[in-house]
């Protein structure tokens, strides 16, 4: 077994570098300052192909794998947590479910601009009252005579749901109910500018400021029949077989924080100036960096093997949750190491390692918190958790 990276994947890794480094890097510091959504930039990367990494050439894809995408998502997450994000969950949460269940004629209609980039697809799951128990679910969608799917609810902390290129939403649903008696819950695509749905105002977040977050309001909001997201009852469970996939691109989010953090403190150390010398020349300093260093091997190690199983059709349920809940929490202690390397300099807003400090932390909870992820670990291992 090898973790190396193949040349294809070494390529892309330039490519996507190169791009992060000259068109995102520069502009990140005022999009998080303005709280600015780089529509031109997020299109750019749809000319370079990073949404349709995973997907069939048929639709415009490149026909790649989950280890590309981790790469191209790991590198813009180097420079700006927001950009890769919007990547990560375009393509995870936005496309990735069309492709999985959708039926052809779903697919043909909405795959090629999502694939190309030219349109973003948000997942309507979380609620008010319903986050990692998203069984909860209170929004309820019933069929008309004629067929048509009628939504009401509320759906919360939706990303890519509110942009100008956003062209349609996937909301989960009660629509019945199980033999158990359990809620039956649905997924429905609900296009933009449909009548009844309404997108809230942006939130104001403690990170991720050039990312679009939205509430949704969806008040008798009918769509055709037709609209249905694979069988009806089954979009709960469905999503969960596509979240395993969406952990592992987190990781690789976190990868590419860790990363960050590494290579702004060796520049940093080698250019401030304490006490006559370079501050890395500290033994405090210099082994502080070198914590990152291992911080940002190892999970670069978990995530890529995490991959590369889910690449080879074989099982990552748990490998997925233990890359998420790894990196995730190096990549917030890593960012609290930068900020301690870079001093006062680090508490200050123009500083790439305080954004990151600020944007990390939800790394540790969206697509499954930390907590999830150590019972999805628990239960892999056979205990009796409940």
């Amino acid at each position: 077994m090898t973790f190396e990276l193949n040349d294809d994947a070494e390529a892309l890794r330039r490519v996507v570098r190169d791009f992060a480094d000259s068109e995102v890097a520069p502009h990140a510091a005022a999009w998080d300052r303005d709280h600015t959504f780089p529509v031109d930039t997020v299109r750019a990367m749809g000319d370079l192909g990073l949404f349709g990494i995973p997907f069939p050439q048929e639709y415009g894809g490149g026909g790649g794998n989950l280890t590309l995408l981790c790469v191209a998502i790991e590198e813009l997450a180097r420079v700006d947590q927001s950009v890769a994000i919007t990547l990560e969950a375009g393509v995870g949460l936005g496309a990735n479910p069309i492709y999985r269940f959708g039926t052809d004629d779903q697919r043909e209609r909405w795959l090629p601009d999502l694939v190309g980039g030219r349109t973003l697809a948000g997942f309507g799951l979380t609620e008010p009252d319903a986050g990692s128990d998203a069984g909860a679910t209170r929004t309820k969608a019933h069929q008309t005579a004629d067929g048509s799917w009628v939504i009401n609810g509320e759906k919360a902390f939706i990303t890519n749901s509110g942009t100008e290129m956003t062209s349609l939403v996937t909301v989960t649903a009660v629509t019945g109910s199980e033999p158990s008696g359990r809620p039956a819950i649905s997924t429905i695509v609900v296009p933009s500018g449909t009548p009844g749905f309404e997108v809230g105002p942006s939130y104001r977040k403690m990170g991720w400021h050039a990312s679009d977050t939205h509430p949704l309001v969806f008040t008798d909001c009918a769509v055709p029949a037709e609209n249905l997201l694979g069988a009806e009852g089954r979009g709960f469970a469905n999503f969960l077989s596509i979240l395993d996939e969406g952990r592992v691109a987190i990781a690789a989010m976190a990868v590419g924080v860790i990363q960050g953090c590494l290579e702004e403190c060796q520049r940093y150390a080698n250019e401030r100036i304490a006490f006559g010398r370079a501050i890395g020349a500290n033994q405090a300093v210099a082994f502080a960096i070198a914590d990152l260093a291992v911080a940002a091997h190892a999970a670069r190690l978990v995530t890529y093997q995490a991959a590369a199983l889910a690449d080879a059709g074989k099982p990552y349920k748990a490998e997925a949750a233990i890359a998420k809940l790894y990196t995730t929490e190096a990549a917030v202690s890593a960012t609290r190491t930068a900020t301690q390397v870079f001093g006062g300099s680090g508490y200050m807003d123009e500083t790439p390692v305080a954004r990151h400090y600020r944007d990390a932390k939800v790394l540790e909870i969206g697509e499954g918190t930390s907590e999830v992820q150590r019972l999805v670990i628990s239960r892999s291992l056979g205990l009796p958790v409940s």
